[in-house]
């Protein structure tokens, strides 16, 4: 048998319980240490998840443990730190969503990676999700013909802030938070944007950011895109909400609704297959579609480290979802529309 992979775990916060059995899930992975700043935290994961060692500071796990790779599950503030230091100590490097809270620290955390020769790797989990796989599988499939436009939704009432209430205190909250996937998504199913105009809206006073964001892209597919993000709105929805996508195509059209039904309809009727995501004992009913798909996206940056096949999320390939997010903010605060000087954008 091959040895395992041995991993860390930098940030012990309520991502981090369903990170964990999510590489748990897979073969050929060891978790061996984590950190928290707080340590009471780290040790109640520890204990939770078998984890034999835990650490106060990561400088000092990163010294100490042999590792052949680490995940950084905090808060995005964070991230610039913990990738250099994995960076300085040649160690390949899988970092939450955000990357960073800005586009410039971002460009400088892949650099940093690239410079050291370390693979860099972003938890981009919602394109892993189940029903936008099969979503994507459909629209390959050509069945609708070559599709022209796109709304792809993400509207809510969901109490986010109970589970991340540091999200109440970003002054730039949707689309960092949200937009992350979204965008990404929109990258995933129809390419690069060459242009985008963006409209933000602050609902909730009680928190610093926006909570509407409403993003118009124009993609070098030929798609134009129309992305919109909510935490605003009043639905009947307890869930974390489902992502709903609607392409219109010159065959026909294909709807991603509710309850993970895809419906293709073309000029001889309406077909419906489903992408329900596999149900894990350990997934948060209220999150069930977003905690499988980490499986799915651990396993692609898994089989990348252990060179079997080809990472999605990399460093790289996010700098230009981060770069969508940003442009988006900036749209928002000239009222202008940005375009892209260059596809992919350069680093």
């Amino acid at each position: 048998m091959p040895e395992k992979l041995k991993f860390a775990v930098l940030g012990c916060g309520f991502w981090s319980h369903f990170q964990i059995p999510a590489w748990q899930e897979l073969e050929g992975v060891e978790l061996v240490a984590v950190y928290n700043r707080t340590r009471k935290k780290a040790e109640e994961v520890a204990a939770k998840f078998g984890v034999p060692q835990v650490y106060s500071t990561a400088e000092e796990l990163l010294a100490t443990e042999k590792l052949d790779f680490v995940d950084i599950i905090t808060d995005v503030d964070t991230h610039e730190t913990f990738v250099k230091l994995a960076a300085q100590y040649r160690i390949p490097v899988i970092c939450q969503k955000p990357m960073a809270p800005n586009l410039e620290t971002a460009r400088s955390m892949v650099e940093a990676c690239q410079k050291a020769g370390v693979p860099y790797f972003i938890h981009e989990n919602f394109r892993w999700q189940a029903p936008i796989r099969k979503y994507k599988e459909v629209l390959e499939s050509g069945v609708i013909g070559t599709p022209f436009k796109a709304r792809i939704s993400f509207c809510s009432s969901f109490p986010v802030f109970k589970n991340q209430p540091f999200l109440a205190d970003l002054e730039e909250f949707i689309l960092t938070d949200v937009g992350s996937h979204i965008l990404d998504v929109s990258r995933f199913l129809f390419g690069e944007a060459t242009s985008l105009y963006c409209k933000t809206h602050s609902i909730d006073k009680g928190i610093k950011g926006e909570d509407v964001a409403n993003v118009l892209m124009e993609m070098d597919s030929g798609v134009h895109c129309y992305a919109e993000m909510s935490y605003a709105s009043i639905l009947e929805q307890e869930r974390f909400p489902q992502t709903f996508v609607l392409t219109e195509g010159s065959d026909g059209s294909v709807y991603l609704g509710p309850d993970f039904e895809i419906r293709i309809t073309t000029r001889k009727g309406t077909e419906v297959v489903y992408g329900e995501p596999k149900l894990y004992s350990w997934a948060d009913p209220n999150y069930d579609v977003v905690h499988a798909s980490i499986v799915a996206c651990n396993r692609n940056i898994l089989q990348a480290l252990q060179q079997k096949g080809t990472a999605e999320t990399t460093g790289e390939d996010n700098f230009k979802t981060a770069e969508l997010v940003f442009a988006s903010y900036d749209s928002a605060r000239t009222g202008k529309a940005i375009a892209f000087t260059s596809i992919p954008s350069k680093l």
